[in-house]
């Protein structure tokens, strides 16, 4: 049996989660007045993503759309008439550009004819497409070489990012959110807030008043999001953006209600904050305590995440593996070096140079 607190929430792993199970997917629980967390499919080991409803006059305010899949539109075509009794989305907000979050926008916005808020670098996002068709670019191919994969295993992510449920569905427009707007809704006062790392320019929704936080991805109670360097910017620092993230965060008060796109809201938001610290500590400290040896990514990201079960796993992987490689770099701690085409990483001596970026010549 579960520990519980002294108003019966479950206790586990130093959070507290007000409710014991989700709601089935089509139905929705309230969880605050005006607010209905609303819970997708998806066809993914992560099985599901969190969508918010938010009553706003005579209709709803919408946080994120779910996976562009027959299944996800079956989904909302039984909430439109069934929860929301046929009452309009009169506004959506996109948290960020990946396509569990944006992929139904365009349809949702076209269908109510609605206006989308979110970041502009994730509204840039959203029309930066995996590759589609044909060969992809010699820079897709090199990326994974440099990291110590083969030319068959970079071969065998491309059925993956071309399957069609990475394709969103992108709005035709856009409304900015900007760090410390405000969205009026329902008569509480949403701030935006911003964090970076696991996408460019992640919108996080807090209501001071009520002490909600529509966290996203920025901010999950078990699992940790994904915080990977992709194809488009090899040097990339997305770890550092993370951490720097966490610490902005960090000055809400702990004892907001914190609304995560997966698994089960939940108190605690400042424990959960250090547990993703030190998770990425841990990942740090196993990064340089093995390249004591000169490894490349592939080598190091087996060590990182020695319980790969797929090749969709392999693909999340190396991109973390090489956000820690390059946080290191930034701090001096390691030096990446260029052999026969593939990247291998040691540790830095002391008289080489702090932060030295490598030379593109």
């Amino acid at each position: 049996m579960a520990d519980l607190d002294h108003n019966g929430h479950e206790l586990k792993s130093g959070l507290r989660y007000p409710w014991v199970a989700p709601p089935t997917a089509g139905e929705t629980l309230e969880v605050a007045p005006g607010v209905l967390w609303l819970r997708m499919p998806l066809p993914f080991g992560l099985d599901h993503i969190n969508l918010y409803l938010l009553r706003h006059g005579d209709g709803w305010v919408a946080v994120d759309s779910g996976l562009n899949t027959t299944q996800s539109r079956e989904v909302w075509e039984q909430v439109l008439g069934g929860v929301l009794e046929g009452r309009p989305l009169l506004a959506l907000v996109c948290t960020h550009f990946h396509y569990d979050h944006s992929g139904l926008l365009g349809w949702l916005a076209e269908r109510f004819h609605c206006p989308v808020y979110m970041t502009h670098a994730e509204y840039q996002a959203i029309h930066v497409a995996p590759p589609q068709d044909g060969e992809p670019d010699w820079a897709f191919h090199q990326f994974y070489r440099q990291a110590g994969l083969t030319a068959e295993d970079s071969a065998a992510f491309l059925p993956m990012i071309r399957q069609e449920h990475f394709r969103p569905t992108p709005p035709a427009a856009f409304r900015r959110l900007k760090e410390g707007s405000v969205l009026p809704i329902g008569g509480r006062r949403w701030q935006v807030v911003v964090g970076r790392g696991h996408s460019p320019e992640h919108a996080c929704l807090y209501s001071a008043e009520d002490g909600l936080l529509i966290s996203g991805d920025q901010v999950l109670p078990r699992i940790t999001s994904t915080v990977g360097v992709a194809v488009d910017e090899p040097e990339g620092d997305p770890l550092r953006d993370w951490l720097d993230s966490l610490d902005r965060l960090g000055e809400l008060p702990d004892e907001v209600l914190v609304l995560p796109a997966h698994e089960r809201p939940f108190h605690g938001l400042l424990t959960r904050l250090a547990q993703l610290r030190e998770h990425h500590r841990l990942h740090l400290d196993l990064v340089l305590e093995r390249c004591a040896q000169p490894c490349t990514a592939a080598e190091l990201m087996v060590e990182l995440f020695p319980r790969l079960k797929s090749r969709f796993d392999a693909l999340m992987a190396i991109g973390e593996t090489l956000a820690h490689t390059n946080y290191l770099i930034g701090e001096g701690l390691l030096v990446r070096e260029e052999q026969g085409g593939v990247h291998r990483y040691r540790r830095a001596r002391p008289e080489e140079t702090v932060g030295e970026l490598s030379s593109p010549f």
